[in-house]
C-alpha cells in the first residue's frame, strides 16, 4: 500500500508541522496544494521532504479534487493541516500498509477514521462532535469529492471499515474564532443552498436550530461535558439558526 498523504494550505504556519509530524512515518509522498501562502506555510512543507504544489483556491471541492489529480500513488491520506494522526491511529494505518491490503480484490476501497475536536483546553467527546467519522484512507481512482461552498464530502463506493485511533482536530483558537468561523460557514452554506434551489420558511430557523440543539445536548449526550457541552451545543443552534436566517435573506433578495 503506497500512500500520498494530501494537504491543502493557505498560511498554515502555525498548524502544519503538527500536522506533518504525524504523517512523515507513513506517507510515501507527502502533496501540499498551496493557494498563496505569504508566511512559511511552503518552507515548512518542504523541511518534510513535500512537493508543493500552487493552485490559486478552487473552493474546497475544487482543491481538493486537484490534490487527487496530482497525487502519485494509489492510496490517499486525506488531511488538513489543523488535524494530526493519534499515535492509535498512525499504529492502524502502519498495519495497514504492513498487511498490504491493497493488493487483495478484496479489500474496502477506504477506511473511516473517527475525528475528536480540541477545544477549550480539552478533548470533546460527547455531543455533535464525537464522534465525527469521516473516510480519510481510500483509493484514489475510486474517490471524488463533492458538495458547495463548504463542508465538501467524499464520494467513494463500498463498505469503509472504521480505524482504531482518531483524527485530532484543532479547529478553533477560543470562543471569537468559533464565532467567526460559524459566520463564515453559515454564509458559504445559505449560497450553496440558494444555488441547489432550497427554501427556508419563517420558521426554519428556529425549528431546525431546536432540533440541532436537542440531537447534541441530549440525544448524543452533549451533557456529559459539562459547561462546555452546553457551550457546544448552543454554538452549534446559533450556527443552524444564522444558515436558515441567511437562506431567506438570499431568497427575499432574489424574488
Amino acid at each position: 500500500m503506497k500512500i500520498t498523504a494530501c494537504v491543502i494550505t493557505l498560511n498554515e504556519e502555525r498548524d502544519l508541522s503538527r500536522c506533518l509530524t504525524s504523517v512523515a512515518s507513513l506517507a510515501d509522498e507527502i502533496l501540499v496544494v498551496d493557494s498563496g501562502s505569504k508566511d512559511a506555510t511552503p518552507d515548512i512543507a518542504r523541511q518534510f521532504g513535500a512537493r508543493v504544489v500552487h493552485q490559486n483556491w478552487l473552493g474546497y471541492v475544487g482543491q481538493k479534487n486537484f490534490a487527487l489529480s496530482q497525487a502519485v500513488h494509489p492510496w490517499v491520506l486525506s488531511i488538513d493541516a489543523d488535524e494530526e494522526l493519534s499515535p492509535d491511529l498512525i499504529n492502524s494505518i502502519a498495519k495497514l500498509k504492513s498487511d498490504s491490503p491493497g493488493d487483495s480484490l478484496n479489500a474496502p476501497n477506504g477506511y473511516e477514521v473517527s475525528r475528536v475536536v480540541f477545544y477549550r483546553s480539552r478533548w470533546i467527546r460527547h455531543g455533535d462532535w464525537y464522534p465525527d467519522q469521516l473516510v480519510r484512507l481510500f483509493r484514489r481512482d475510486q474517490a471524488r469529492f463533492s458538495g458547495g461552498h463548504v463542508h465538501e464530502r467524499l464520494e467513494l463506493p463500498g463498505n469503509h471499515p472504521l480505524l482504531p485511533g482518531d483524527l485530532r482536530h484543532f479547529t478553533y483558537d477560543n470562543a471569537v474564532d468559533r464565532t467567526d468561523r460559524c459566520v463564515k460557514y453559515a454564509g458559504l452554506w445559505a449560497q450553496s443552498a440558494q444555488e441547489q434551489g432550497k427554501r427556508a420558511m419563517p420558521w426554519s430557523p428556529l425549528l431546525h436550530a431546536a432540533a440541532r440543539f436537542g440531537k447534541g445536548y441530549f440525544l448524543k449526550c452533549g451533557f456529559l461535558d459539562g459547561e462546555i457541552g452546553w457551550d457546544i451545543a448552543m454554538g452549534n443552534a446559533r450556527e443552524v439558526w444564522l444558515k436558515y436566517y441567511l437562506l431567506r435573506q438570499l431568497q427575499a433578495r432574489a424574488s
